[in-house]
C-alpha cells in the first residue's frame, strides 16, 4: 500500500511544549484565512493565458533563483538547470533531466526555507508520495506532470485553491496593462491588480535607459523634451495603472537615498541619459531625487510606495554576460536608511495620505533604523523580511528586534515577493506559524492576553496588509 508523504503539523512552531500548544491555537486561528499577497512577481501574462504549466522544471526548478543559487555554489553548472541566454550551447533543454538534477542534490537543501516551501509545494500542493531523491525523480516528475495536466492546476483555479484573497503583479511604468484588462473583463480585476515600477526609467547610467524613456514617451503620449515632460509622463502612466486597479508603486534601488536636485540638474541628466553620457555617480544622484519625486506622487494619488533597496545586482559579471539576471548572483549590501531618507521624510514623512512601505535584507537595520523609523513617522510602515531574510530565524529576529519600538501596528504583515506561484501558500504559511510562534511567547509571559493575540494573528494576516494598500486615487485627468 502507498503511502503519501505527509509533514508534521507543528512544523515551524515552537519546540517547548508549553509555547507549542498556544501557538497551534493561534496558528489554527489563522491557518485558513485568505490570503493578501500585494508584493509578488508572478506575472500578470500567466494568469491571463491560463494555459497548463509546461513541466516540473519549467515550473519549479529553472525559475527560482533561491534554489538555482544553493546548486551552483555546490558547483552544479547553470546549464544543467536550464539557465542560459538563448543559444548559450549547454543548456540543459530536457526538463526530465533537470529535475533530475534538482532531486540528486535535494540535501543541499537541508536547514534552508527553500527546502521548507518545496517540502510544502510537493507534499501539500501536489500530494506526491516521497521526497525528492535520484530513486524518486521520475515518479515525482510523473505524478506532478499528470497534475499540472488538468484543470484544477491551471493558475486561475489555483487562486481558489490557494485561497488568494488578491494578488498583485509587478509592471513596468511603460505597461499597457492589456493582461490586466483582459483579466478584468473576466470579472478578475478586484483579485489580480497591477503595480507600478518605474525602475528602468529612473536610472540613466544604466544600458537601454534611452530606449526605456522612448518607450515612456509612446506610452503616455507626452513628448519629453524637458524634466517637467518627463514628470508628467510619469503622471500619466500612474494615472493608468490606477484606472487598471493598481494599489502601489514598488522601487529597487541601490541605496535609500532621496536628496533632492534642482530641475535643471535633473534635467540635464535626463538628456544625459539618453544620450548615453550619464555617469554613474549621475544616476545615483537621479535616482536619488526620482525617489523623492515618486513619493511626492504617492501623496497626491494614494499609491502606496515600496522601498527595497540594498542588492546589489548581477554580481558575476561573467555569469550575468552568459546567463541573464535573476540567477542567484544579487548580493545584499549595508543601507543607511536614517540619512538617506531624511529629506524625504522631512518633506513628506507626516503627510497624511503618504504610504511608504520600508523594506531591507540587512537585518541589522531593523532595531537601529528602520524600527525607530517606523514607529514615530505616521507615513512610515515597517515591511516584512524580505528576500535573504525570508527564513524562519530571521522572521523570528524581526519580531524581537522591532515591536519594542514600532509595534505591530506600524507593520504591513507579510509578503511573498516570489516569481515561484505554488509557493506563494508556503511561504504565507510559514509566516503565520512563526508569528503564532511570537505571540505564544508573549501570552507565556503574561506581556499578552491569548484574547489579544489571537486578535494581533488576525491582524498580520489581514487587517494591517489591506490598510497598507488601500485603493488608489485617480486625479480626474484622461487616461488613454
Amino acid at each position: 500500500m502507498t503511502t503519501h508523504w505527509t509533514l508534521h503539523p507543528d512544523r515551524a512552531l515552537p519546540a517547548e511544549p508549553s509555547l507549542r500548544r498556544l501557538a497551534r491555537e493561534i496558528y489554527d486561528s489563522v491557518r485558513d484565512l485568505p490570503i493578501i499577497s500585494m508584493h509578488g512577481h508572478v506575472e500578470a501574462e500567466l494568469l491571463a493565458a491560463n494555459e497548463p504549466f509546461p513541466d516540473p522544471a519549467e515550473l519549479l526548478v529553472r525559475p527560482d533563483h533561491y534554489l538555482v543559487r544553493a546548486l551552483v555554489a555546490a558547483g552544479v553548472p547553470h546549464g544543467a538547470l536550464g539557465v542560459g541566454r538563448p543559444g548559450t550551447p549547454d543548456v540543459e533543454t530536457d526538463p526530465r533531466e533537470i529535475w533530475r538534477t534538482f532531486c540528486e542534490h535535494w540535501r543541499l537543501f537541508r536547514g534552508t526555507p527553500t527546502r521548507y516551501w518545496m517540502e510544502d509545494v510537493l507534499a501539500e500542493r501536489f500530494g506526491v508520495d516521497a521526497p525528492p531523491s535520484a530513486e524518486s525523480a521520475d515518479v515525482l516528475y510523473d505524478e506532478i506532470a499528470a497534475r499540472l495536466a488538468t484543470d484544477a492546476y491551471r493558475p486561475l483555479a489555483l487562486l481558489d485553491t490557494f485561497g488568494i484573497e488578491i494578488i498583485a503583479t509587478t509592471d513596468a511604468a511603460t505597461s499597457d496593462l492589456r493582461h490586466h484588462r483582459d483579466l478584468a473583463e473576466r470579472g478578475w480585476g478586484e483579485r489580480i491588480v497591477p503595480t507600478f515600477r518605474p525602475d528602468a526609467v529612473v536610472h540613466p547610467g544604466r544600458p537601454g535607459f534611452a530606449a526605456e524613456v522612448d518607450a515612456l514617451e509612446e506610452a503616455s503620449g507626452i513628448a519629453i523634451g524637458t524634466y517637467g515632460d518627463y514628470l508628467d509622463a510619469l503622471r500619466q502612466r500612474r494615472e493608468h495603472f490606477i484606472a487598471n486597479g493598481a494599489r502601489a508603486t514598488d522601487h529597487g534601488h541601490l541605496t535609500a537615498d532621496t536628496t533632492p536636485l534642482e530641475p535643471a540638474e535633473a534635467e540635464r541628466i535626463l538628456l544625459a541619459g539618453r544620450r548615453g553620457e550619464a555617469t554613474q555617480e549621475e544616476s545615483l544622484a537621479f535616482a536619488a531625487s526620482m525617489l523623492l519625486e515618486m513619493a511626492r506622487m504617492s501623496s497626491e494619488d494614494g499609491l502606496t510606495m515600496q522601498l527595497h533597496p540594498g542588492v546589489l545586482r548581477d554580481h558575476h559579471p561573467g555569469t550575468f554576460a552568459a546567463r541573464g539576471a535573476d540567477v542567484g548572483f544579487d548580493i545584499p549590501v549595508p543601507v543607511d536608511y536614517v540619512n538617506g531618507l531624511r529629506p524625504l521624510l522631512s518633506e513628506l514623512g507626516t503627510h497624511p495620505d503618504l504610504r511608504l512601505v520600508l523594506f531591507t535584507i540587512d537585518e541589522t537595520t531593523f532595531s537601529r533604523e528602520l524600527a525607530p523609523l517606523a514607529g514615530v513617522y505616521p507615513a512610515v510602515r515597517l515591511g516584512a523580511p524580505w528576500w535573504f531574510l525570508d527564513t524562519p530565524d530571521a522572521m523570528r529576529r524581526y519580531r524581537e528586534a522591532v515591536t519594542d519600538t514600532a509595534g505591530f501596528a506600524n507593520t504591513t504583515g507579510f509578503v511573498d515577493d516570489t516569481r515561484a506561484f505554488f509557493s506563494i501558500p508556503a511561504r504565507h504559511d510559514l509566516a503565520r506559524r512563526v508569528d503564532a510562534g511570537y505571540l505564544a511567547r508573549l501570552v507565556a509571559e503574561h506581556r499578552l492576553g491569548l484574547d489579544e493575540a489571537l486578535e494581533t494573528a488576525v491582524d498580520l494576516v489581514q487587517t494591517l496588509p489591506r490598510a497598507a494598500y488601500p485603493p488608489a486615487r485617480a486625479l480626474g485627468r484622461p487616461v488613454p
